[in-house]
């Protein structure tokens, strides 16, 4: 969408693929500068704190050490609830599905979403605390914390 938005700014002095990749390196740069630190506590018991977004660590919990990552049943548990987040996320109901997906997965700001969609910024933030709502009642508690 900000390729396109930004289409008529292009001067052509150079190849549209690296105007375009130019484009999405600033927009990947600007969104790694804004990641959360999030601390969870895994079953076992150890307690690590990275940066990721709480859908990522709703998906990353059975992995909890060097160790666990290479487990094979880890590794399986681990791709089952992501696919089961996908699944519980491409199941919600329009407005929150997309509101969910830009915000975890698209890793933009409510003020960017506000503008990609051409919705206020208080509409995004009630599909988004709704859409994450319903995903608790989905998936369980552990979603969005």
């Amino acid at each position: 969408m900000t390729a396109y938005r930004s289409l008529a700014g292009w001067r052509g002095e150079g190849s549209f693929g690296a105007w375009l990749t130019r484009i999405a390196v600033r927009i990947a740069l600007r969104q790694a500068g804004r990641r959360k630190t999030v601390a969870w506590r895994d079953p076992f018991g150890h307690e690590r704190s990275e940066t990721v977004n709480p859908i990522d660590a709703a998906m990353d919990q059975a992995s909890m050490d060097a160790t666990a990552r290479m487990d094979p049943s880890s590794l399986a548990v681990r791709a089952e609830r992501a696919t089961d987040v996908r699944a519980a996320v491409a199941s919600l109901p329009e407005p929150y599905r997309e509101v969910v997906t830009l915000r975890f997965f698209g890793e933009m700001t409510l003020e960017e979403i506000s503008r990609e969609t051409d919705r206020p910024l208080n509409t995004v933030k009630t599909h988004l605390y709704r859409g994450l709502t319903r995903l608790r009642d989905t998936m369980g508690e552990e979603v969005g914390r």
